[in-house]
Parts: C-alpha cells; sequence; structure tokens
C-alpha cells in the first residue's frame, strides 16, 4: 500500500506529523515536495497523489482542498491544523493512531468512504479542474460599478438577470466557505443538491437549492461588464471576454473522504 502525504506549506507541525506518520505506518509512504527535505520519505508533485492509495492532508480546510485536487478518486483524510475544519475530521494529537487504523481498514478491504460531490465549469472550448467547495463566475473587480452583467438559467430555465459582483454555485461542503460570507445558506453534506447564490446582485433573487443532476449556465454579456473571470475553489481560474456562457454541473469523480466521520455541527459551532 502507498500513502501520499500533502501537509500545509511553511508550517513546522504539519511537517513533523508528517514524519511522525511516516515512521509508524506500515506501507510506503511518499511526502508532497515541499515537505519532503523535512522529513525521511519520498517527495513528489502534489499532484500526483493520485498514484497512491491513500492521502492524508495536514493543515486546514485550504490544504485539503489543495490535496484534494491532485487526488483524483483516491481517497483522502484530513487532519486539521486550521481553525474550523470542517473538512479535516482527525485531531492531530490523534492523527498516526489514525491513519494507522485507516491503512490497516484499507488492507481488510474494509476501509470506510465518504463521498463528496464535485462540481466543474466549462466553456467554448475550456474547461475547469473539479471544485469541492464552489465555482465563481465573477468581474475582475468587485464594488459598485464593477462586476458583470449575468443572466443565470437552470436546466435552460431563466432564473435571474442583472447587474451583479458575481454568481456562486457551491456544493453542499462549500455552503460553508465562500457562499455563506455572500448570504448564501448553510447546507448539511449530507442533502444532495447545489445552491446558487448571487453578490452583492442590483437586484437579488434568494439563494436557490438545485438538484444534483441540474445544469446552471451563466451567461455574461458584454454590455456593463469590463471582464470576468471563472474560479474553482479560490485557486484556479480562467479568464472570460464577454459575451460568454459557462456552465456548472457536477463532476464525474466525487471527493472520497476515508477517516472519522465528519461531524459537520461541531466544525459549526467554530464559526464566529
Amino acid at each position: 500500500m502507498h500513502v501520499g502525504i500533502v501537509a500545509q506549506k511553511g508550517n513546522p507541525r504539519a511537517a513533523a506529523l508528517a514524519g511522525d506518520i511516516s515512521r509508524a505506518v506500515g506501507a510506503t509512504v511518499v511526502v508532497d515536495e515541499s515537505t519532503a527535505g523535512a522529513v525521511d520519505a519520498e517527495g513528489i508533485p502534489a499532484d500526483r497523489m493520485d498514484t497512491c492509495d491513500l492521502v492524508v492532508s495536514i493543515g486546514g480546510d485550504g490544504t485539503f482542498l489543495f490535496a484534494a485536487r491532485g487526488a483524483g478518486d483516491t481517497p483522502i483524510m484530513g487532519v486539521n491544523l486550521g481553525e474550523v475544519g470542517f473538512l479535516n475530521a482527525t485531531a492531530p494529537e490523534d492523527c498516526v493512531e489514525t491513519v494507522e487504523r485507516v491503512v490497516t481498514d484499507y488492507q481488510a478491504g474494509a476501509m470506510a468512504i465518504q463521498e463528496m460531490p464535485r462540481i466543474e465549469a466549462s466553456g467554448e472550448g475550456w474547461s475547469l479542474p473539479p471544485a469541492l467547495n464552489e465555482v465563481v463566475v465573477m468581474g475582475t473587480q468587485r464594488g459598485h460599478g464593477n462586476g458583470i452583467e449575468a443572466e443565470v438559467r437552470v436546466d435552460g430555465s431563466l432564473y435571474g438577470s442583472g447587474q451583479a459582483d458575481g454568481v456562486l454555485v457551491a456544493t453542499p461542503a462549500g455552503t460553508t466557505a465562500y457562499n455563506l460570507s455572500e448570504g448564501g445558506p448553510l447546507v448539511h453534506p449530507s442533502v444532495e443538491g447545489f445552491v446558487v447564490t448571487e453578490m452583492a446582485a442590483r437586484d437579488p433573487m434568494p439563494s436557490l437549492v438545485v438538484t444534483p443532476d441540474s445544469e446552471v449556465t451563466v451567461r455574461v454579456d458584454a454590455s456593463g461588464t469590463d471582464g470576468a473571470v471563472v474560479v474553482g475553489d479560490g485557486r484556479r481560474s480562467h479568464d472570460l471576454d464577454p459575451p460568454a456562457a459557462v456552465t456548472v454541473r457536477r463532476a464525474d469523480v466525487p471527493v472520497r473522504v476515508a477517516g472519522p466521520d465528519l461531524d459537520f455541527f461541531a466544525a459549526l459551532s467554530k464559526l464566529d
């Protein structure tokens, strides 16, 4: 069995825990390249972690998202060094024991997996890698006189149109992130569906929960729009040249989470 570890860059505690896990676990261990110098293990690019049988993310939710982009359909478990940790169910003091237990379960063919949907954005001649939290279509700048002139359709039916800073489509996992800061609702991870939230719209529509098989299309008009960008999970982006259409739909491959069950309400209690 091969275990890959992605540790939060520049965090000595994350690197130390990566070393503890690599020495204790009964499997072949590789770590991300930026951590390799701090531990006695082989380093590989984080985007090649899909070659492993299990990926361990050590850090906050941002590190988990980063690790998930390279994990593909490989199960991933999160060790929480962040403040909230919606995606990281394992406390640092329990990480070695928990990884050992997950490895044992894997070898026995009994590893428990929780699947979390991803969404992907595409347009004419381009697509972004799947996102676990959200896809945002927005102006290159926010605020009065900026943003985009957009039309939002769900499965071809018009939902809303007008001037806004942007339009956000979030998974249930992502409703606790950017969506929440834009006034969108919280959605429990067990609920199947996605949330469409307008960002600082001139004539706002309420956030809308759509079925997981829905196709959301955001059409950005050239008039009233200086430029636009599509962003997935706050990192991967594509510049738009309006008029342009962005289609957001469920990705074929979900994120597969290993380890303890994610405790949504425990993490929720840490939000201020």
